[in-house]
């Protein structure tokens, strides 16, 4: 007797379609995800936008921890067995997130070794970027913390092409995710847009004049990331990447 062969699994498929223990809802902005303190039972998957995820101390005091894309993961704690939400996630821009019950992707990873490879390298990507970010708020300042926020969130240095445009972000925002004040953040971004301006006067006098009649963009375009590029360590963030628009 023939054996049936087992039908292909396809971890893209999976995470795009609705199914037993899976289920795809969309977001509006600024609506809530998941809450801090909510229960710990399934694991969330972007597939369109993103979305923020803060904690608030027992002082009320609130701290920007990740600002997520499409294609990445949340809520993954519920698997080494937190039983509790320790954050929330909010939507910054209209978003498509699939929620799948614990037991169902506990069941994925362990009997397909495609999708257990996938959600690994986000495992450790995501360990990597946080370890990046002890290191960059322990011995950076706050403006080289700025710049290389910007760059992240212009997804420079990362597979495939920048963001042609990020979700609209506060500087408050901004100053929560890098431990600082917003007139920090205020002050920076002004640097940033005259020392810019500078440059472009120099290198080609129609420029600058362009440049000037925008003032409004001066720190919005990708000029700024330009900019903040060289301020860091070229060498860092792979610096032969095209770059991205930002959106402030």
């Amino acid at each position: 007797m023939a054996t049936q062969r087992r039908p292909h699994f396809s971890a893209k498929r999976f995470l795009a379609t609705a199914g037993e223990g899976r289920s795809i809802a969309p977001y509006r902005k600024n609506e809530t995800v998941f809450a801090q303190g909510d229960v710990a039972d399934a694991v969330f998957y972007i597939q369109k936008g993103k979305v923020k995820v803060t904690v608030v101390s027992e002082q009320g005091k609130e701290a920007v921890v990740a600002i997520l894309g499409t294609d990445e993961f949340l809520g993954e704690g519920c698997i080494a067995g937190q039983t509790q939400r320790l954050a929330t996630a909010v939507a910054m821009t209209d978003a498509v997130v699939m929620r799948l019950e614990k037991a169902v992707i506990m069941s994925v990873i362990h009997e397909e070794p495609d999708f257990s490879d996938m959600f690994m390298a986000h495992l450790l990507t995501r360990t990597i970027r946080v370890e990046a970010d002890l290191v960059d708020q322990l011995f950076n300042s706050s403006e080289k913390r700025l710049a290389r926020l910007l760059l992240l969130l212009a997804n420079f240095g990362k597979e495939g092409k920048p963001d042609p445009v990020i979700a609209k972000i506060s500087q408050e925002t901004l100053a929560e995710m890098i431990g600082t004040t917003r007139s920090r953040v205020s002050f920076f971004m002004n640097q940033v847009s005259q020392a810019w301006l500078h440059r472009l006067q120099r290198r080609d006098s129609r420029l600058s004049v362009a440049f000037e009649c925008r003032p409004a963009r001066a720190g919005r375009a990708q000029e700024l990331i330009a900019f903040s590029l060289l301020r860091l360590r070229p060498s860092a963030l792979c610096p032969h990447q095209p770059m991205g628009r930002l959106k402030l």
